[in-house]
């Protein structure tokens, strides 16, 4: 015999073969050292010393192949089962008898890490046919034979034993030791209990269901150690099948929690890259960034966007823009610009451009200062640690990333704030082209808000306008729109779309506009009249610019009649909507586009307006969606008008700018709401000409 403690097989003391009734022998090494054998396997070989290779201790077999089969077993892992082989040792006082034995012969881990071999043997004399064997004694042998082969090929760290129902029924020390649960609390189902909260209910299920259906188990899970962490494990168990039914189940778990970790890492890397890859602005970019994070990592997030400083100081105060903030539980703060006017946490990391953890008593306000509302939200949802993890871009940090777990989940580790580094850095090439395409479109933006001018102030009309940059391009475009006086007090609405979207597109824009309010302010005339002159222009100094445009004057009839005179050069046609809601498109009038058609003439139209209607002029990305008719879009946009013919007129733009539409394009709208009957240009809003 050998002393248990000395001698294990992985993490199973060899001292548990010691009272089976199968024959069990270890060997170590490749010459096959003897270092156990139980007391059956004694009565088989007879008295053999311990620590000799095997060729030595057996030297007195007389079946050829015995060792090159143990060289086999350890040389490729594959376990070999024989069946009532006979087999002889010269040396036994049963030598000269003829012998039989079943064996298994399978390769195991030592806890050394040497590699060993163990055979299962289970002496048949005299039996040449295996349903000679009757009777419990031989039930037990071998049931016994059959429950370690599975062992043997789980790879087990710590084993245990359920009866056909599930229910645990004989003490594991290993599951004690790895666990620290005593055996009258894991017994029968109580080893649920130390199972994760969140592992706990599916893992049930599972193993219940692979019960029902006499399946094999395999499960990853996690498992409550003694000091109170948690750790994953792989377990498996196979059924024990007798005559058809289960007697009981055997099954191991090993430790793979290291394994866990690196898989887990390297999932959540390829999910960073892959989920950022094909996404064109920011704001997309840094909302799929943060489902990759939340719940993998933390229970909340939010990504600020810092502004460019011009060298390492970080001048106070500032202004970071919350742009995207989403938590798992309860409402996350608000999106938006927060000023940061005192040295904190978050300065801190900017200036040293490194990330900053800090684990705090959950429910108490954080450390080292965060931007505004996230204190309130952390102590609101008991958050017990955070980290604030810069981005870099172009050598400069771009934006804070800011991670929160709340709640009894573990607190953010040093490796969790590692991987947030890596993530980014993984989805760093697209997290980087996003940055550059953000800060691009706002000088784009910019200039294209510098370009267009601010509605006049004409007394008794409201005029609004407004110009969304396309969501997937950093170049300018070439939507415009513009409003301005005549001497004779009408006023000029105009709005067009010059094609392209690049800087030629804007200059040509500029120059339509200019030119436009030159040629309209030159001598009265009707609108079609002066697009017939702007396209003469456009043809003879833009070549092969086109443009779409309309034109339009509006003119006060006295006693509260209005009229517009207009033109469409190309250009979805104006809406008009009453303060009833009515709302009909103006469809006269339709010419061909700017740069084609050079001087033929071109035709006006004049329609009456109510009082308090509403006059919107728009470029085609209000109503565009990809493989959608235009008249679809139209329709969309003059029944979203009609819904909204009382609302304020800044609401009114601020909430068809919502409708469904590709943002693939800019936006150009204006509006004009006219005033109720009995005003007139030029007289206050809701009261009467002073003249009169």
């Amino acid at each position: 015999m050998t002393d248990e403690d000395a001698r294990r097989a992985s993490d199973l003391p060899l001292g548990v073969f010691d009272p089976a009734p199968v024959g069990v022998a270890v060997f170590s090494g490749a010459d096959h050292r003897l270092i156990y054998m139980n007391y059956a396997y004694q009565e088989i070989v007879g008295e053999r010393p311990i620590g000799a290779p095997a060729r030595d201790t057996f030297h007195d077999i007389s079946q050829k192949g015995y060792f090159a089969l143990l060289d086999q077993v350890r040389d490729t892992g594959e376990a070999v089962s024989l069946k009532e082989i006979p087999f002889e040792y010269l040396d036994h006082p049963l030598a000269g008898q003829e012998r039989y034995t079943s064996a298994s012969v399978s390769k195991i881990s030592l806890a050394d890490g040497e590699d060993g071999v163990m055979i299962m043997a289970l002496e048949v004399t005299g039996q040449v046919e295996a349903n000679r064997l009757s009777g419990p004694i031989a039930e037990e042998r071998h049931r016994f034979l059959q429950r370690y082969q599975s062992l043997i090929q789980l790879e087990k760290q710590a084993i245990w034993v359920s009866d056909p129902q599930g229910e645990v029924i004989e003490p594991s020390p290993g599951w004690q030791r790895f666990t620290g649960q005593p055996w009258e609390e894991y017994r029968g189902n109580g080893w649920l209990d130390a199972l994760h909260p969140d592992d706990r209910g599916p893992t049930l299920a599972k193993w219940l269901k692979v019960v029902e259906r006499l399946g094999h188990w395999d499960k990853v899970y996690r498992l409550k150690t003694p000091d109170g962490t948690y750790r994953h494990v792989h377990a498996r168990a196979v059924p024990i099948v007798e005559g058809g039914k289960v007697v009981e189940w055997v099954g191991a778990f090993s430790d793979v929690e290291q394994e866990w970790q690196e898989e887990h890492r390297r999932r959540l890397l390829d999910q960073a890259a892959a989920a950022t890859a094909d996404l064109g602005s920011l704001d997309e970019v840094l909302r799929t960034l943060i489902d990759v994070i939340v719940p993998a990592l933390a229970d909340g997030c939010a990504i600020f966007v810092l502004p460019q400083f011009e060298d390492e100081s970080v001048p106070l105060p500032f202004v970071a823009e919350r742009l995207v903030s989403f938590a798992r539980l309860g409402t996350p703060p608000a999106v938006g610009p927060q000023v940061i006017d005192a040295d904190c946490d978050f300065t801190t990391a900017i200036r040293t451009r490194r990330p900053i953890r800090r684990v705090f008593p959950k429910g108490k306000p954080p450390p080292g200062g965060i931007p505004p509302g996230g204190e309130e939200w952390a102590v609101a949802a008991e958050a017990n640690s955070l980290a604030l993890v810069p981005v870099i871009v172009d050598g400069t940090v771009a934006a804070i990333v800011h991670a929160v777990v709340c709640g009894d989940r573990e607190p953010l580790s040093t490796a969790d704030v590692d991987m947030l580094g890596r993530m980014l850095d993984h989805a760093h090439v697209h997290l980087s082209n996003a940055m550059r395409f953000q800060r691009t479109q706002r000088v784009a933006l910019a200039l294209q808000n510098y370009l267009l001018p601010d509605p006049p102030q004409v007394p008794g009309l409201e005029i609004t306008a407004r110009y969304r940059a396309s969501a997937t391009s950093v170049e300018i475009g070439g939507d415009w729109y513009d409003s301005f006086m005549l001497p004779d007090g009408s006023t000029v609405l105009t709005i067009g779309d010059v094609a392209g979207h690049d800087l030629a597109a804007a200059v040509t824009m500029s120059q339509l506009r200019n030119m436009l309010r030159g040629l309209a302010m030159d001598r009265r005339e009707p609108p079609g009249d002066i697009l017939r002159r702007l396209n003469i222009a456009t043809e003879l100094l833009n070549g092969e610019s086109t443009a779409t445009c309309i034109l339009a004057r509006l003119e006060d009839l006295d006693s509260g009649v209005w009229s517009l005179r207009y033109s469409v050069a190309g250009h979805p046609p104006p809406l008009l909507v009453t303060h009833e809601g009515e709302a009909r498109f103006l469809e006269e009038a339709v010419n061909p586009i700017l740069g084609a058609a050079y001087d033929l003439p071109r035709s006006s139209a004049v329609a009456v307006l109510p009082s308090r209607s509403t006059l919107l002029l728009y470029t085609d990305g209000l109503v565009e969606v990809p493989r959608e008719h235009l008249d679809v879009g139209l329709e969309r946009l003059r029944r979203g008008a009609a819904a909204l013919a009382r609302e304020p007129l800044d609401t009114f733009c601020d909430k068809l700018l919502r409708l469904p539409m590709a943002r693939k394009d800019d936006i150009a709208m204006i509006a004009v709401r006219l005033p109720g009957s009995g005003t007139r240009a030029g007289a206050p809003a809701g009261g009467q000409d002073p003249s009169t």
